[in-house]
């Protein structure tokens, strides 16, 4: 089953958002997170800071693992989906040790992502899911295709990914993405789907039609047990 719910803005929505987050890991101690990275998912981060700094230890046990990452970038590129989450999240909730991810600047692209594919399969399944929703209908950097990757994978990166606020202007660009799979996704305990902003309109209009298919990845979303997307207005209008 699924479920929609609508808040006046972003600010609503991450409050909402981090309550959810924060429950969570009280009743699961130990849960591992998927996290995005991103303009939408990023108050939602901030304010779980404020919620461990209010409830220390909160987050002692909760482990991290990162949804995806852009591949050529480094780890300290400014630009990175690694930079992005640790200076928000990781470091801030001391998750270093705890917190597994790609590595944007590997030799082997594809040797890395069967490295973090080897570790979710053995400390796995994700417990919590935190996701946006691409402009194109993208999860991570799961792409609009005849056929979708069901576990860890070197993608193929889409026009709209590449014009990413986040790398659009980055001195290096991206050559690949390295992103979870949908299988991997699914099999989340729970998923928390994420949509702000006029932009996100057309592709969250698509998937509440309902229909399932690999042309808009995050559909697929919509056959989990425990589905829930929050959204803001300027998304739902």
């Amino acid at each position: 089953m699924w479920s929609l719910s609508v808040f006046d803005d972003l600010e609503e929505l991450s409050q909402q958002a981090a309550l959810r987050v924060a429950d969570h890991v009280r009743q699961v101690p130990d849960s591992l997170l998927c996290l995005a990275s991103g303009a939408t998912p990023s108050r939602t981060y901030s304010l779980l800071v404020e919620r461990e700094a209010r409830e220390p230890g909160l987050f002692g046990r909760a482990r991290a693992i990162k949804l995806d990452e852009w591949g050529g970038l480094a780890r300290s590129d400014p630009a990175s989906c690694e930079e992005h989450l640790v200076r928000s999240l990781v470091h801030p909730l001391g998750m270093r040790e705890r917190y597994v991810a790609f590595d944007g600047s590997a030799d082997c692209f594809e040797a890395e992502c069967d490295r973090v594919a080897r570790w979710l399969g053995a400390n796995g399944p994700i417990e919590f899911a935190i996701l946006g929703l691409g402009v194109n209908g993208h999860i991570g950097f799961n792409e609009p295709a005849a056929r979708l990757m069901p576990h860890a994978h070197v993608a193929r990166l889409s026009p709209e990914s590449l014009g990413h606020a986040m790398v659009k202007n980055s001195p290096v660009q991206p050559t690949c993405g390295l992103t979870l799979g949908i299988a991997d996704l699914l099999q989340a305990r729970r998923v928390l789907l994420l949509v702000s902003g006029a932009n996100k309109r057309g592709p969250l209009t698509t998937l509440l039609a309902g229909m399932i298919t690999t042309q808009l990845p995050a559909s697929l979303l919509l056959a989990h047990a425990n589905l829930e997307v929050l959204c803001d207005r300027e998304a739902a209008a």
